[in-house]
């Protein structure tokens, strides 16, 4: 059994291999990742621009200017200006390369065509140069970017209209436990409505993903072993929800090792979690997860959705960490790390009651999860603990 750091640190540095590359439109690049630099084909902005409205300067020794024409966005202006010399310019549009200043509207009063300046003003003020934001040629987004609506609306305002990405993944959930009924079916004594499908399809949904299969598998070794098999066949990653444990009914961990999956790391000493596997043949790879539906979510998050990021080709793929103060006190004497559902909210960090692997509905209102390290811990609130943003 490992640590939580150890298993995050071994994730980390796992070697993986970058899928395909493929051209796509920018419109449709939202959530995935650059497999190249891009290179600014143009200046931004490409000519001297206004920042402001107001009024574009021949500058002279003088607080009176003679109006003489109007620049605005669009257009490209080509009056040329003499000393004492003014154009009525608006926010973005074309500044003359006679004028060297702008005076914003409101400091300036107009009588006609004669305007008047409150001062002189600085040379270049409300001038957006050439090149001021990237130059042409410039690096901007680099490789393994992980492109979200502001990157996409800057690629295009350079005027590109492709761009290169990697490829989508194909990942394939199983999930195991004859106790489990699909939605829609009478449920009996004993059983419970199957939801960790949804749960794990729809966090990779939420990851750009969309190439997912579903494997039901029966509590046999040879169904678990063949449902495998056939899910590595057309899977770049396999989830598996449930028998990992060590259960009379568990047969997962059996069907890895006659299938021949290198064992990488099994068992953190977590809570919720313990029972998590991580493994790889022929350079795919295995989770196997935890069945009770928290704990599920949780590997999930914790581990799962950096990994993922990993083999998408996101070079920045960790969760968003930080450090708040507790908004109700906490203990525990378990020498486990855990990971308790929590509300961040106001720069403070409250943990939800339903604390238990199988209760989701905790998970359903947190937005972070609290992550307390190994050892005996006892924190009135307003004690500074780590948070794991999930939103």
């Amino acid at each position: 059994m490992i640590s939580v750091e150890e298993a995050l640190n071994i994730l980390d540095n796992q070697v993986v291999n970058l899928p395909s590359v493929e051209t796509i439109n920018v419109s449709k690049g939202l959530g995935r990742v650059l497999s190249e630099t891009i290179i600014s084909p143009i200046s931004l902005p490409s000519f001297r621009q206004s920042s402001m409205d107001g009024y574009a300067l021949n500058v002279f020794d003088s607080f009176e200017y003679k109006l003489v024409g109007e620049s605005k966005a669009g257009d490209q202006c080509l009056i040329k200006l003499h000393p004492g010399e003014a154009v009525r310019i608006l926010t973005g549009a074309h500044v003359p390369d006679s004028a060297q200043a702008i005076v914003i509207q409101e400091h300036v009063q107009v009588n006609g065509k004669i305007i008047t300046i409150e001062s002189i003003p600085k040379e270049g003020s409300f001038i957006r140069k050439v090149g001021e934001e990237v130059k042409k040629g410039d690096s901007t987004l680099n490789k393994g970017f992980l492109l979200n609506e502001a990157s996409l609306g800057f690629i295009t305002s350079l005027g590109l209209q492709k761009i290169k990405v990697y490829s989508l993944l194909k990942v394939s959930i199983l999930i195991t436990g004859n106790e489990l009924v699909p939605i829609g079916e009478k449920i009996g004594t004993g059983k419970i409505y199957e939801s960790n499908s949804v749960v794990i399809q729809s966090a990779l949904y939420k990851k750009g993903i969309k190439d997912i299969r579903v494997f039901v598998v029966k509590d046999t070794l040879k169904d678990t072993i063949q449902s495998i098999i056939n899910a590595f066949e057309t899977s770049n990653l396999v989830l598996i929800s449930g028998g990992i444990s060590v259960g009379d009914y568990d047969f997962v961990k059996v069907a890895l090792d006659k299938i021949g999956v290198k064992k990488i790391f099994y068992k953190v000493k977590q809570r919720p979690g313990k029972p998590l596997f991580f493994g790889e043949i022929d350079n795919k790879f295995i989770f196997a997860l935890p069945g009770n539906p928290a704990s599920t979510l949780n590997c999930f998050y914790v581990y799962v959705s950096q990994f993922l990021s990993k083999l998408m080709g996101d070079t920045n793929y960790s969760l968003l960490r930080l450090r708040a103060p507790l908004k109700n006190s906490f203990s525990k004497v378990e020498g486990r790390a855990v990971f308790l559902k929590a509300i961040y909210k106001n720069y403070q960090v409250f943990i939800l009651e339903h604390q238990q692997s199988s209760k989701m509905i905790s998970f359903a209102h947190a937005n972070c999860l609290v992550y307390f390290n190994e050892g005996s811990i006892n924190l009135e609130d307003g004690a500074l603990v780590d948070v794991l943003l999930l939103r």
